[in-house]
């Protein structure tokens, strides 16, 4: 269609110098056939668009939808049909930060990435009224949906955590958005959050009940090896039989062991030359 066009208006450029030699006869018809071969040849020029990389262009024909052309390159379609570009490139998005009650109603704040694209042009354009600012609602209600379902830590981890778990958290934020987005003709390929924090106003309070909770558990590992080694110590030196202890003596031993053990600091013994008696 380029060559027919260029050939259109090659011959309406002729047929014009053509009509004004001085020959009477021809001069009205040269006209004529010149202004008709211009007007087509710039006619059919209008068809012509051209799509990059990673674009598409959706046809449309008087408002109806006729399909989307995905080729690359200079394309031409019929002058009366519309075109309307779409890019279908790889969108990174990353979301502001939002404030969420996790599963135990602490206030958190959560942000996420996501790399997104568009896989249908017509429900992109046609189904929502700005498919761009659709995504980053969507986003934001995902992440609200997940930030609420999950509790933002667990000292004991036995449940699914937003701190401990990211690669769970992120697969379900993504199937989350895949779900809200396919109405949009749009498709998630990678998520995940990129700040997580408690909110101010309780930054401080949860930070001295984290580190609480680590001395517990510290402390509780601490005594738990301090008694398997006690009565170790003790089981050997009755197979042994390096002492006979009877219960008394037993019981300032066990005290003595557990002292030296869960101590924070270094233990001074006190040595009693006499009887313990």
């Amino acid at each position: 269609m380029l060559l027919v066009s260029l050939v259109l208006v090659v011959a309406a450029v002729w047929l014009f110098i053509r009509a004004v030699a001085p020959d009477p006869q021809v001069d009205g018809l040269m006209m004529i056939g010149a202004i008709i071969s211009g007007l087509i040849g710039l006619f059919i020029l209008t068809g012509f668009y051209m799509i990059n990389p990673n674009e598409a262009a959706a046809i449309q024909l008087f408002g109806a939808y006729k399909g989307t052309d995905r080729n690359e390159g200079l394309r031409w379609v019929l002058p009366w049909l519309a075109r309307k570009k779409i890019a279908v490139r790889a969108n990174n998005v990353i979301s502001e930060k939002i404030k969420v009650n996790d599963a135990r109603g602490n206030p958190i704040e959560m942000a996420a990435q996501v790399v997104w694209r568009v896989t249908d042009t017509a429900q992109a354009l046609f189904d929502v009224d700005d498919y761009r600012e659709f995504v980053t609602a969507q986003m934001e209600a995902a992440v609200r949906a997940i930030g609420s379902r999950y509790p933002y830590d667990d000292i004991e981890h036995l449940e699914i955590t937003l701190r401990g778990n990211h690669e769970e958290v992120g697969v379900e934020l993504r199937a989350a958005l895949i779900e809200r987005l396919a109405v949009a003709g749009i498709t998630v390929d990678e998520c995940g959050l990129t700040h997580l924090a408690y909110a101010p106003e309780i930054a401080s309070a949860m930070l001295r009940r984290q580190q609480a909770e680590a001395v517990i558990a510290a402390r509780a590992k601490l005594v738990e090896g301090a008694v398997s080694m006690v009565e170790m110590a003790l089981n050997q030196l009755s197979e042994k039989g390096v002492v006979e202890l009877d219960d008394e003596r037993r019981a300032a031993m066990v005290s003595n062991l557990m002292v030296v053990l869960c101590a924070e600091q270094e233990a001074h013994p006190v040595i009693n030359a006499g009887s313990l008696y």
